[in-house]
């Protein structure tokens, strides 16, 4: 198993940055696809953007451009930089891994388009993006 602490949020005006982390510990980081997701109030759970061990990246479609996906394999974070923030950036952003073998797209784009695959998950930050 994996256990997951994500940190970096905040408040922010548009057009802002922020970079999340998300710590790991637990047996074979490099084993886990990771990814980020986020939840607005009212709004369901939403895939942000995933990795796997080899880098290979898959993001969803409204954040393509101005977020950016990575890990550090070697100290077990997973990191997202945020760019260009919008108002619609708003929400609570978790940090998600699932098993996956190296170079395994088919399950980062999984992961990005059905949250629902992931199998371990943080606690989440709030992310404020105001207008």
């Amino acid at each position: 198993d994996v256990q997951l602490v994500e940190s970096g949020g905040g408040s922010v005006q548009a057009g802002g940055s922020l970079r999340l982390s998300c710590v790991a510990s637990g047996r074979s980081y490099g084993s886990y696809c990771m990814g980020w997701f986020r939840q607005a109030p009212g709004k369901e759970r939403e895939g942000v953007a995933a990795l796997d061990s080899d880098g290979s990246t898959d993001y969803g479609t409204s954040v393509k451009g101005r977020f950016t996906v990575s890990r550090d394999n070697a100290k077990n974070i997973l990191y997202l930089q945020m760019n260009s923030l919008k108002p619609e950036d708003t929400g609570m952003y978790f940090c998600a891994a699932d098993k996956c073998n190296p170079s395994d797209y088919d399950v980062v784009h999984a992961m990005v388009v059905n949250p629902n695959v992931a199998t371990y998950w943080g606690q989440g930050t709030q992310v404020t993006v105001a207008s």
